[in-house]
């Protein structure tokens, strides 16, 4: 069992716990009281002790009357140690502070390292359901809700709908092209915008300074490498198109190649040319212009035609590919009486010719076309040549070239126009007409075929009628539109009696 004093012990020892300057003042009255007991309090309890040391405290200003030095002395101690005490009381109390605050700024420092992510934190953005609402996709036209959306140029898509204009699935990729505001897969829009070669079919290569440069032709539209100009790549004798690599075109054997819309109505030997020729004869009748002579006409080939121009003395050939000629010179021509057939590689083989000599009855010996041409531009090339023949035989002498070949022009033109333009009016009449009835049946199946002529064939004539009217020769362009102008202004006949007179055009 615990002595009794213990328990009175222990309560000093929470006072000095409770506050600081209590000990102080326990200390000094202990002091204090040896001085004044002379020894005679040692034997106190020590709870006796303490209460009279509590005692003396407050009953220190009434002992002060008895002894005023040591009463002075004792309150100067008591300052003294209630200063002190409430000096370290100050310091614990802030070295206290400086912990909490310390602490919690190393409790704030640690939650920091603990929720520490890669990504930078940021508030997320308020969407309010009325900017939603207000979104509508422009694939689909239906409202964008809450789910993912591309923007662009002012217009929000779902992702699915976001596609191309050309080939209509969604754009995945990073980039892409627009035209206007719609997008496309950047091949795609290559595809539709960076001219290919239509002969190789290749995209056309950029030059030196980064610029597309391809040629292009003026009535086809055809577009090709400039490269082709100058490598072996073969041109239709007719038409003028570059043969594209994936069509092949058909040889002629003599140099010339035509290609498979042309070969579709070509003419190939003299026998199969005739109604052709009676036709045109007719249509000079109808135009009050007879031919009365019987002039021969023959399809040649390519050299035949050359020999002939050589030996012809007088005439204006348009250079550098003659396909007509009317002679005037007695010459032994080679003609074509068979029509050649396909060979091995798009080639005709198994052509029948025959030399025939050709005498002069009259003004004119002959009339000479290249074979192989579309049945159009034979004609166009025989309406020329008659005209040749039909000035000759009425007298007309001594014309220069851009007079006699301009009006020929003009007269190929007007036949390709009655044969190409739907409605015209100026072909010939048969009340007039004076061919054999083998040469009238002829031309009357010629014109009942016109109504099954394909587009392909009228695109070739309305082709012809374009160089004919856009031929940069002083000779056969020149000429041609100063004699258009002068017949659309006094007409055939007037324009035809002022050159017979003055050897030029009416103004």
């Amino acid at each position: 069992m615990a002595p009794p004093g213990f328990n009175h012990l222990s309560q000093p020892c929470i006072s000095e716990k409770k506050s600081g300057w209590m000990k102080w003042l326990s200390r000094i009255f202990r002091s204090g009281g040896n001085r004044g007991g002379g020894g005679g309090g040692g034997g106190r309890h020590p709870q006796q002790l303490l209460g009279d040391q509590e005692n003396m405290v407050w009953r220190a200003p009434a002992r002060s009357s008895d002894d005023p030095s040591r009463a002075q002395k004792e309150k100067e101690e008591l300052d003294h140690a209630i200063a002190l005490s409430l000096a370290e009381d100050l310091k614990k109390r802030n070295r206290s502070r400086w912990r909490t605050e310390n602490d919690e700024a190393i409790a704030r420092e640690l939650q920091d390292k603990m929720n520490l992510s890669p990504y930078p934190s940021f508030a997320p953005p308020q969407y309010h359901p009325s900017d939603y609402s207000r979104r509508y996709c422009g694939g689909c036209n239906r409202a964008i809700g809450y789910g993912n959306y591309l923007g662009c140029m002012g217009t929000f898509f779902h992702p699915g709908c976001f596609c191309c204009r050309s080939c209509g699935y969604p754009i995945t990729e990073h980039e892409f092209s627009l035209s206007g505001k719609d997008p496309y897969h950047k091949s795609c829009f290559k595809e539709l915008t960076h001219p290919k070669c239509e002969v190789c079919h290749q995209f056309i290569p950029t030059n030196r300074a980064g610029l597309i440069e391809y040629r292009c032709h003026p009535f086809w539209s055809q577009k090709y490498c400039p490269s082709h100009e100058h490598d072996s790549t073969a041109r239709c004798c007719s038409c003028e198109r570059l043969e594209s690599w994936n069509a092949r075109y058909i040889s002629l054997g003599d140099g010339r190649s035509l290609c498979l819309e042309c070969m579709e109505s070509a003419i190939m030997d003299t026998g199969d040319c005739q109604p052709l020729y009676h036709s045109i004869r007719d249509y000079y009748e109808g135009m009050n212009m007879r031919i009365d002579q019987q002039i021969p006409m023959l399809l040649v080939e390519r050299q035949a035609l050359n020999e002939a121009i050589v030996g012809e003395k007088h005439g204006f050939h348009h250079m550098p590919e003659t396909r007509g000629l009317c002679l005037s010179e007695e010459q032994t021509v080679t003609s074509i009486l068979g029509r050649p057939r396909m060979g091995g590689q798009r080639r005709l083989i198994g052509m029948k010719t025959q030399l025939q000599k050709l005498t002069r009855k009259c003004e004119v010996t002959a009339i000479l076309v290249l074979y192989g041409l579309p049945r159009l531009l034979t004609g166009a090339i025989l309406a020329h040549e008659l005209m040749h023949g039909w000035l000759r035989l009425k007298g007309y002498r001594n014309l220069n070239p851009e007079v006699e070949e301009g009006i020929c022009q003009v007269l190929s033109y007007m036949w390709l126009e009655s044969e190409v333009m739907p409605g015209f009016k100026s072909g010939p009449s048969t009340s007039t007409a004076s061919s054999s009835s083998s040469s009238s049946s002829s031309h009357y199946s010629l014109s009942s075929k016109k109504g099954g002529r394909s587009s392909a064939e009228n695109k070739l004539g309305e082709f012809f009628m374009h160089q004919i009217a856009n031929d940069a020769s002083a000779a056969y362009g020149e000429g041609f539109r100063a004699a258009n102008a002068a017949v659309n202004k006094y007409g055939l006949r007037r324009t035809l009696d002022h050159i017979f007179m003055t050897g030029s055009f009416p103004v």
